[in-house]
């Protein structure tokens, strides 16, 4: 099998092989140590300067990027209409919601040797701050949130398309269109393009829902929209959440060492979250109806960027919104934070589908990230590309993989077409192919590669011990992980300096030599993901989980959202089995106001139910107003004390729901990632504005 590095020879022209480039790019001796004394201006009193190593690699990146096109710029700065100014939006509850200043910092220097050049375009692109015309009659407000705010012009009012991720933000967005074109005149509609959190969670910000009761206002979204909006997200929403903080860089200030961006916009916003239901859904795969007096074709996208999205065709203007299926990056197949893997092929195809049925005769293309596109020879320029890279993802991964190439070996061997890396758009902003590629073969072919001996391996802190013996022990690790550090061999280096922090998580000297090699790495990445799950793992070796307050990470409309079969679901996850070993009983539930009925039995240190059934004798039949139980699944109010005032009926033996509870478990929202980095207070001198409330459904 030929390797990627094999096969290169040098350096690519993709991000996806910086973090390996140590060894490709500097053959031999004569390489200077990396600085090892804390660096001046480094947020981190043991951070450190970027390697000769790594400045080599980001200059050969940007020897190979497509700098002399500078389309994006122009595209981004067209039609601004106003500038924000207030930089920093506060919180309803105190904090801050959003601190643009914190990021002029990437405008300040043309290059910066701790940041990809081409991840620095990008994060100075996302820099934008205000309102633009993107045609007269649709308005943009962008840099307010990851997130961009539309409102096209309807017969009686504004449409809005997915109003951020919250309250704050999309209130100040609305007031400042107020104040140069929103004529006073009111939202008339709101459409919801899929599920991901900000495309919603702003909502209630410039919405007010008595208006959606009444039949004043429609909120448009496609079939199934809630169902998967919360269920996605809820699972393995604690592990998603923890691994937010990897992917987001949520520990991470916004500094030239640090977080620099988001690909897809700058930072998540950290105000209210929120949720109006919606009135109308989207059904068919192409549904034409006026919304407003404004005739749209709805183009359903199912399982693309979104279990459940659609684009939009508004004929009268030659408009085509893609929603998130395209945006200025490789979006993700497999997303860092966890979810279930896209699919690469279907999203190419309604790529295609978009660009036949709508893009032949569009003349402007605007999406909910990013920038819009203008001239039909540009927008089917970047849908034939997108299209491509999809495809060409799926298909060539499986080539490689119908030859024996595996999991653990197809991100060294898959490259992008070399055509479609020199398209900014093709860039791996917010999906790298590195963890894209290993993505797709996990969605057909699944975790093992098919050697017997990984296939029911050993967990790393059991199998760290043997390696260390083996290798000679501590000391010798640790003098060999120098020696590859300072010759840039980064991830050889991880590979074994890793083992021995796994086999010795209080070894200190070796967490702090693990995180001088994870922050190399992370400077050299492409990918904000990349980038931020190695300086986090970084900063957490070097100072632990920092505590403090987090918050839910679900709002009260969230869990409204929320139907009682995926609630009960969730209660069978949060049960520890260890805890119900030898427990039997059944429970009758029963919610008037909705007609629900479910059985629910414990049997075999298993919670199950099933909707519609009821049990001839239970050990308890609970009747409680749905509306009533939502108090106990937002924890506003215990079960008990709605038994003790009568909102909650029980009839049979009361002590089984004792015994049920005594077998939940409350998952800690911090839990230990990187060895030996249990929860410490926080040493970091700049406070980071979003830490208090980094737990939200965001789920890109």
């Amino acid at each position: 099998m030929t390797t990627r590095r094999e096969f290169l020879g040098s350096v690519p022209a993709m991000g996806a092989a910086f973090a390996i480039a140590g060894d490709t790019l500097i053959e031999g001796g004569g390489a200077v140590r990396a600085q090892q004394a804390p660096l001046a201006g480094h947020f981190h009193p043991k951070g450190k300067a970027p390697s000769d190593h790594t400045r080599a690699v980001l200059e050969a990146a940007k020897s190979q990027l497509p700098f002399a096109d500078t389309r994006d710029f122009e595209e981004q700065a067209k039609g601004l209409i106003a500038p924000m100014t207030e930089m920093v939006i506060p919180a309803d509850a105190g904090h801050v919601a959003w601190d643009m200043a914190s990021f002029q910092f990437l405008d300040q220097q043309a290059e910066f040797d701790s940041i990809h050049p081409s991840l620095h375009r990008i994060s100075k692109l996302n820099n934008n701050y205000g309102l633009y015309e993107v045609i007269p009659g649709i308005y943009q407000v962008r840099g307010f949130d990851l997130s961009d705010l539309t409102f096209i012009r309807g017969k009686t009012g504004w449409i809005v398309f997915d109003p951020l991720v919250s309250s704050e933000t999309a209130r100040a967005a609305w007031k400042l269109f107020q104040a140069h074109r929103g004529e006073g005149l009111p939202v008339s509609a709101v459409i919801y393009s899929h599920t991901h959190g900000d495309h919603w969670g702003g909502v209630r910000g410039i919405l007010d829902e008595a208006d959606v009761r009444s039949g004043k206002v429609e909120v448009i979204a496609p079939v199934d929209f809630l169902g998967f909006t919360v269920s996605e997200n809820v699972y393995a929403g604690n592990a998603m959440n923890r691994r937010l903080f990897y992917q987001y860089g949520l520990l991470l200030p916004a500094a030239p060492h640090g977080y620099v961006g988001q690909g897809l916009g700058t930072r998540v916003s950290a105000g209210a979250t929120g949720l109006i239901a919606p009135t109308r859904l989207v059904r068919e795969p192409i549904e034409e109806f006026e919304v407003d007096g404004l005739r749209m074709v709805f183009h359903n996208t199912p399982n693309t960027e979104a279990p459940r999205e659609m684009n939009t065709w508004i004929p009268e203007m030659k408009a085509l919104w893609m929603a998130e299926n395209v945006t200025a990056t490789l979006h993700n197949i497999y997303t860092l934070r966890g979810a279930q893997v896209r699919d690469p092929l279907a999203w190419s195809k309604y790529i295609a589908d978009a660009l036949y049925r709508f893009g032949l005769e569009a003349e402007v293309m605007f999406a909910s990230h990013h920038w819009p596109r203008w001239g039909n020879d540009r927008i089917q320029e970047v849908l034939r590309a997108q299209r491509d890279l999809y495809a060409n993802m799926n298909n060539q991964v499986l080539h490689l993989a119908n030859q024996g190439v595996t999991i653990n070996q197809v991100h060294n061997v898959y490259e992008v077409p070399a055509g479609l890396q020199q398209q900014w758009h093709c860039r791996g902003y917010h999906g790298s192919p590195e963890h894209n590629a290993r993505g797709v073969i996990q969605r057909y072919l699944g975790f093992w590669d098919c050697n017997p001996a990984t296939l029911i391996p050993l967990s790393p802190e059991e199998s760290a011990p043997l390696y260390v013996e083996m290798m000679g022990g501590p000391d010798r690790i640790l003098a060999r992980g120098r020696e590859l550090h300072d010759a840039g061999d980064y991830l050889l280096a991880s590979e074994i300096v890793n083992k021995l922090v796994q086999a010795e998580p209080d070894n200190a000297e070796a967490k702090d030599l693990l995180a001088d090699i994870f922050e190399q790495i992370g400077y050299q990445q492409e990918n904000p993901g990349l980038r931020n799950s190695f300086l986090a793992g970084a900063y957490e070796l070097r100072t632990g989980i920092p505590e403090g307050e987090t918050a839910d990470s679900s709002s009260p409309d969230v869990i409204r959202a929320m139907s009682t079969e995926l609630f009960l679901n969730f209660l069978g996850i949060r049960m520890d089995s260890r805890k119900a070993e030898g427990l039997r009983f059944t429970i009758n539930l029963v919610t008037p106001d909705t007609g629900e009925t479910f059985l629910i039995e414990m049997e075999n240190a298993t919670l199950t139910n099933i909707a519609g059934f009821q049990a001839a004798q239970p050990d308890l039949t609970l009747t409680i107003d749905r509306t009533d139980l939502e108090q106990t699944m937002m924890g506003a109010k215990t079960l008990d004390a709605q038994i003790a005032d009568g909102t909650a009926r029980i009839e049979g033996d009361p002590s089984v729901l004792g015994k049920l509870a005594a077998t939940m478990v409350d998952f800690d929202p911090r839990f230990e990632i990187m060895p030996g980095t249990k929860a410490q207070p926080a040493i970091v001198a700049r406070a980071n504005p979003y830490e208090a409330v980094p737990e939200r459904i965001i789920a890109e």
